[in-house]
This record gives C-alpha cells, sequence and structure tokens, in this order.
C-alpha cells in the first residue's frame, strides 16, 4: 500500500523547526495570505507544485521536502538504525560532520541581518523624503 506523504503537514514542521509563525510566512507570501490561510494550507493534503515552489523560496527549503518527507518512515529509518547503546555498538555517526541546529541558527541570524537591513534602508528612504519635503 502506497503512504500518502502530507505536504501540508511538511510545510507546517519545516517552519516550525525554523521557528517562523504562520503570520509571519503569509507576509513573506504578499498581500493575498494571512495567519488563517496559512493554517487552512497546512491541512491540505497536496498543494499546487506553483505555490509549494513559492514557500520553498520564502522558508529555504526544496521542494521536494515537502513533496517526499514521510515521518513515519524517517522514524521507521531512525528506530532501524539505532541500536541498544547498552551494547556498545551503532551503526550511526555520533558525531556528524554538521550540527543541523547550528544550521537553522545560521539561517535564522541571515533572516534577522536581511530585515535589519531592509530596515535602515526603509529609514534611509524615509529620511530621503523628509529631506525632500523639507526643500519645496
Amino acid at each position: 500500500m502506497e503512504q500518502k506523504i502530507h505536504q501540508g503537514r511538511n510545510i507546517k514542521r519545516f517552519r516550525e523547526m525554523l521557528g517562523i509563525k504562520q503570520e509571519a510566512l503569509a507576509y513573506e507570501l504578499g498581500e493575498d495570505w494571512n495567519q488563517k490561510k496559512i493554517s487552512i494550507l497546512e491541512q491540505k493534503n497536496q498543494i499546487e507544485t506553483p505555490l509549494l515552489e513559492q514557500i520553498s523560496e520564502v522558508l529555504k527549503i526544496p521542494v521536494e521536502a515537502f513533496q517526499n518527507f514521510d515521518e513515519e518512515q524517517a522514524v521507521n529509518i531512525i528506530s532501524n538504525t539505532f541500536t541498544d547503546f547498552k551494547d556498545g555498538a551503532s551503526a550511526i555517526n555520533i558525531k556528524p560532520v554538521f550540527n543541523p541546529i547550528e544550521q537553522i541558527i545560521k539561517l535564522h541570524d541571515e533572516k534577522i541581518a536581511l530585515y535589519e537591513r531592509m530596515l535602515k534602508e526603509k529609514d534611509e528612504m524615509m529620511a530621503r523624503l523628509e529631506r525632500l519635503i523639507e526643500g519645496k
């Protein structure tokens, strides 16, 4: 029996892992979006590819992650990979090459830097507009 991938639930999982609220995702997707629409979207089993691509761009996560991630399958792989540590044997690398938490923090920091840059540009534009108005 073929397992169905719940794309909306995958969007929710990845969004939450990145620490992004529904309101923030809605804002990034544009004027037509709000928190309620994101909530409804996250309940949908299948999502249109163009919308998945847009969400992929905002969250910086490949479309394939939303289309293919199966939590049950991932749990099965993990439970079948780990062995009892009392035996001192394990089939996994306990010291991974990268730390996924560090990757998430790095992405979060990059987003903060982008927002700070955008705020600075807005402030500079406001100052220019004020000077322009005062000059008239």
